[in-house]
């Protein structure tokens, strides 16, 4: 592999592996997320595990001869693994396939909103995009995010802090870009049925990473929960450098807790 390949290699979001040619590269190895990025203070509970299934495509292009791509499908699971309400942890690996190296792994550690005092802003520190591919794919990125929810169910509103590989993080013109900062927001569209029920629920989600790489970029989604514990998530995603994922992508994310 080249340096200029390599530069261009990371996880299919939500990437790890020297990925078939023609196909673009999706950013991050999925811990807790919003829509694209990882910028969200969601932990997992204590051994609540957590499955995901997300595919990235095109729409209306039959074929890569005219335009058409989709990045490797990431089956994930994620487990909570401190039993505690003051402060969670959660750690987990995502499946990509096809890849070359489709083994990624994260983790990351935080406090719920008012747990640290009164009022307090959650706040967590991760890691993910931690790849198998003996240094040519892990992107190793790290972060850090704060999140407080709105008065008047206005929704939640994080922002965030990266850093990862300064080999792997450039852009499609070589240029270093490894550090960045993300936000999000997501909102309840529909009430939930009754009081202290959280399904049943259409949410609006929103995202956005800075930085010419392979992880920058942003998408929304209409998520519906199906029941407490399933739920869907579709829109579009798009990118700050075409040059390495393309323009945009479709989305179709389904999430489970066991």
């Amino acid at each position: 592999m080249t340096a200029s390949e390599q530069r261009r290699v990371t996880r299919a979001g939500w990437l790890t592996a020297a990925i078939l040619s023609l196909l673009p590269l999706r950013a991050t190895a999925t811990p807790s997320t919003v829509f694209w990025t990882p910028c969200s203070t969601d932990i997992q509970e204590w051994r609540t595990v957590h499955l995901t299934y997300d595919t990235y495509f095109t729409l209306g292009r039959k074929s890569p001869a005219s335009g058409g791509a989709a990045f490797p499908v990431d089956l994930g699971l994620t487990l909570g693994i401190l039993p505690s309400e003051k402060i969670r942890a959660e750690a987990g690996f995502d499946w990509l396939e096809p890849s070359d190296f489709p083994l990624v792994f994260n983790a990351k550690a935080g406090f719920p909103e008012g747990a640290l005092f009164k009022g307090a802003p959650a706040l967590e520190a991760g890691i993910f995009n931690v790849g198998t591919g003996r240094g040519s794919t892990g992107v190793n990125a790290v972060d850090l995010v704060t999140g407080k929810s709105l008065p008047r169910g206005l929704g939640r509103i994080h922002l965030g802090i990266y850093t990862g590989s300064k080999a792997l993080l450039a852009g499609s013109s070589g240029r270093t870009e490894n550090t960045g900062f993300m936000a999000a927001f997501d909102i309840p569209l529909l009430p939930s049925p009754s009081p202290g029920e959280a399904f049943h629920q259409l949410v609006l989600a929103a995202d956005w990473m800075s930085g010419r790489n392979a992880l920058g970029g942003g998408g929304f989604g209409v998520g519906w929960y199906l029941s407490k514990d399933v739920s869907v998530l579709t829109g579009p995603a798009w990118f700050n450098d075409p040059g390495i994922n393309g323009d945009w992508l479709y989305s179709f994310q389904l999430d489970a807790n066991l």
